[in-house]
C-alpha cells in the first residue's frame, strides 16, 4: 500500500510540475527514461507515459543486477561498491534512438543510500540536453 501510495505521490508531483507550461509539454514530443530493478518506477514510468503521450525507454544495465548485487546491507555488493564510488558509470546496454527528436525528458530512478543509481550518471552523460526540458523524479521505496 505505501508503494501504491509513492507511485501515486511521485506521479502527481511530475505531473503537476508540467502542468505550469502545459502547452509547452503537450506540444512536445516526450520520453520518459526510468531505471528499475524491482519494477516499482518501471510500473511508475508507466502510468506517467501513458498520461502524457510519451515513449517510454527502460535503461537496462549491460551487467543486469542480481539480488546479491542489490543487498545495500553488504558492503561489498555491486550496489554498495558503485555507490560509494563517486565516479563509479556502470555500462549501459543500449541507447536511445534519435534522442534528438525529443524536447521533454523525463527521467525516473529509485533512491539508492539517498541518491541517484550511479547509472543515472552514465545516462545523463551519454547525451546532450541542450534545449531540452528535463524532469527528474526519484523513488524511494518504503518499507512495510
Amino acid at each position: 500500500m505505501k508503494n501504491l501510495l509513492m507511485t501515486a505521490l511521485a506521479l502527481m508531483v511530475t505531473i503537476g510540475a508540467m502542468a505550469q507550461n502545459k502547452t509547452e509539454v503537450n506540444a512536445s514530443k516526450k520520453l520518459v527514461v526510468y531505471f528499475s530493478c524491482t519494477g516499482t518506477t518501471e510500473s511508475s514510468a508507466q502510468n506517467l507515459a501513458q498520461a502524457v503521450g510519451a515513449d517510454i525507454y527502460e535503461i537496462r544495465p549491460a551487467k543486469p543486477y542480481t539480488s546479491a548485487d542489490l543487498n545495500w546491507r553488504n558492503r561489498s555488493s555491486r550496489n554498495s561498491m558503485e555507490m560509494n564510488n563517486s565516479s563509479s558509470r556502470p555500462d549501459i546496454a543500449g541507447n536511445v534512438a534519435n534522442m534528438a527528436q525529443y524536447e521533454t525528458v523525463f527521467i525516473g530512478f529509485p533512491i539508492w543510500w539517498n541518491l541517484a543509481p550511479t547509472i543515472i550518471n552514465t545516462f545523463i552523460e551519454s547525451y546532450d540536453f541542450k534545449g531540452k526540458r528535463l524532469f527528474l523524479s526519484q523513488h524511494r521505496v518504503v518499507a512495510a
